[in-house]
């Protein structure tokens, strides 16, 4: 059974090395057996932490966005190793035998940050192996018949957004993006009805 965390991070700069992940979160946002899908009835199992950033490079424009003191993390961050150890144990005891799978929209940014860190500061590497992830994004665009590129978070039908607001909070955004995962899952469309007759007849 696949066991499925929402996930946004928030970073000083555009790759991991050369810049640092400044906060994350992981939110529990549901599961799906190759039958059925099941949402949480609430947003309620998470995981958040601030990290001492690992280098001296930022871009100023990165944190205008996000809005995190980064000064105030290089003194009272947390210690990235004991925060990915931390993280991956969370996430075996979420699954409780099922198998982790990354979820986020859109997946390459927060999946090749979070997959850095696992890899070099956790003792048993990525939890989620080296590819058990899911697009929102590529999802949205098979579903809905559109080209990638008209399929970001500002295309989306007003019918699959969340309620929440978009704050570059990770935490409040993970959350947010669990939602939209679930709206999307569960979305039947058209073609899904057609399919369903055509094979009751």
């Amino acid at each position: 059974m696949d066991v499925y965390f929402s996930a946004d991070v928030e970073t000083d700069g555009p790759i991991p090395g050369p810049f640092s992940m400044l906060s994350f979160a992981l939110v529990y946002a549901g599961t799906f057996d190759g039958v059925k899908f099941s949402r949480p009835l609430d947003y309620n199992e998470v995981f958040y932490e601030e990290l001492k950033p690992i280098s001296i490079n930022f871009q100023p424009e990165a944190l205008i966005v996000n809005g995190i003191d980064r000064i105030n993390l290089i003194k009272n961050g947390q210690n990235p190793d004991n925060v990915m150890n931390s993280a991956s144990e969370w996430i075996k005891q979420m699954c409780c035998g099922g198998e982790p799978v990354l979820v986020a929209y859109p997946l390459s940014f927060d999946w090749s940050w979070l997959y850095w860190y696992f890899i070099k500061f956790c003792a048993d590497g990525s939890p989620f192996a080296h590819s058990r992830c899911f697009d929102i994004k590529t999802a949205f665009a098979i579903k809905a018949g559109l080209p990638i590129s008209e399929s970001g978070r500002s295309k989306l039908w007003s019918s699959l957004k969340s309620s929440r607001k978009h704050s570059h909070h990770a935490l409040d955004d993970a959350i947010e993006q669990a939602e939209i995962f679930a709206n999307i899952f569960e979305w039947e469309t058209l073609s899904d009805r057609v399919g369903r007759a055509s094979n009751a007849d």
